[in-house]
């Protein structure tokens, strides 16, 4: 079994890349969706929330997202605590889901902070989906109602995709003029056949 991670940018498409894997018979595992539905179902996260925070940081069994994101951007010392407390179980969650896939060729991990939670070490290859910042934006903005401020607060906010190009193996552009299709196809053949550089 071959394990990659799909990464990018804010608005770079990556669960749309995402989709059309899983149209080709590549199961993904959503680490950002799954990290939200961890910080809920999880009793150890709850537990060491809860010791952090206090009670108040879960709400009628929800968790309280102002009190934790206050908690969090008021101190990046304190993104550092929260990820080593619920990264730790994405990766166990991941390493369980792919064991039930075992007969699959390979498997996806989409992750926008793969490198920021240092998940690219359970995968053989990362892929990087890039777009032009503009249309990023653009992206962002329609998906969620967010004004163009936002958008580029958060982008900013996000380790450059510049760097996170460097760092991957493949590159897929997703800028509406190449077809996403062909690229893919040529990704997956060279996982295969092993001809790409780990």
């Amino acid at each position: 079994m071959i394990k990659i991670a799909i990464t990018g940018g804010i608005g770079s498409g990556k669960s749309y890349i995402s989709h059309l894997l899983e149209d080709m018979n590549i199961p993904v595992y959503n680490a950002d969706n799954e990290a939200k539905r961890l910080t809920v179902s999880d009793e150890g996260i709850r537990r060491q929330l809860v010791a952090l925070l206090g009670e108040d940081v879960y709400k009628d069994g929800m968790l309280n997202k102002p009190l934790l994101a206050s908690y969090l951007f008021s101190d990046p010392a304190h993104v550092l605590q929260i990820n080593a407390i619920i990264h730790p179980r994405v990766r166990e969650g991941f390493a369980a889901w792919a064991d039930k896939r075992k007969d699959c060729a390979v498997v996806g991990m989409e992750s926008a902070i793969l490198y920021e939670a240092g998940f690219e070490d359970t995968v053989d290859a990362v892929v990087m989906v890039y777009a032009p910042l503009d249309l990023r934006v653009q992206r962002a903005m329609y998906r969620d109602g967010a004004s163009e401020e936002q958008v580029r607060a958060r982008v900013a906010s996000q380790m450059d995709d510049e760097e996170k190009r460097r760092r991957a193996h493949f590159t897929v552009v997703n800028d509406g003029a190449q077809p996403l299709i062909p690229q893919l196809t040529e990704i997956i053949e060279q996982l295969k056949t092993g001809k790409f550089v780990q």
